[in-house]
């Protein structure tokens, strides 16, 4: 009887202890977890023969941007400039494209083209080519930028026209150089970084 006692102790105690140990995994998980959002930044600038494009224009720019993990997204509030700086895009959805980009600006990127929002078309003839240098790399007639993810910190230079490697080269070191530091300040749209608000919803689902 007495052996029989001994076993039910030490089973009780072994249970006890797998409970408190999931209790204790539990516990921390409740308390650590953090809803990450998307929210990065970009640089980029286009040459239309020569002239920068300066997006001149309150309909190439978002006032308010989404900042939610929930919901559904707009296109506009995936990617988009804020307060008339025509250098930065900000990125707040995975996979957004260079040319989804440019079609929240009214503008369409294609392999060979560039047309604006007035309807403007630029397209790559015997003279004239859609120039891209990408994060320091030239990519005229390698690849098409269009379907390109934007990747946090990239720089993007688009210049068509008839230009020599110097120029091309000249008008990329135009490109700023700042999305690192947006990315660590809050976002004009009153996006505080990175981090999303946690509701105890959020807390108990990430439980299980």
């Amino acid at each position: 009887m007495k052996r029989l006692s001994y076993f039910r102790a030490k089973w009780f105690l072994f249970t006890a202890g797998l409970v408190l140990g999931a209790l204790a995994i539990l516990l921390i998980r409740f308390a650590t977890y953090h809803v990450t959002a998307t929210h990065y930044h970009a640089n980029f600038a286009v040459y239309i023969n020569g002239q920068r494009e300066q997006f001149n224009g309150p309909q190439y720019y978002e006032e308010v941007a989404a900042c939610t993990a929930h919901g559904t997204i707009q296109p506009a509030q995936r990617a988009h400039m804020h307060d008339n700086i025509n250098s930065v895009i900000h990125v707040h959805d995975d996979g957004v494209t260079w040319q989804q980009f440019f079609n929240n600006l009214g503008w369409t990127l294609g392999p060979n083209f560039i047309q604006t929002d007035q309807q403007k078309l630029y397209l790559e003839d015997a003279t004239n080519k859609l120039n891209i240098e990408l994060n320091g790399q030239n990519l005229t007639d390698l690849t098409s930028i269009a379907n390109v993810v934007i990747k946090d910190r990239d720089r993007l230079l688009i210049s068509y026209g008839d230009i020599d490697a110097k120029t091309l080269q000249s008008e990329y070191n135009s490109v700023p150089n700042t999305a690192q530091k947006y990315d660590k300040s809050n976002d004009p749209a009153s996006c505080s970084g990175q981090m999303q608000k946690v509701t105890l919803s959020d807390r108990l689902h990430h439980l299980f």
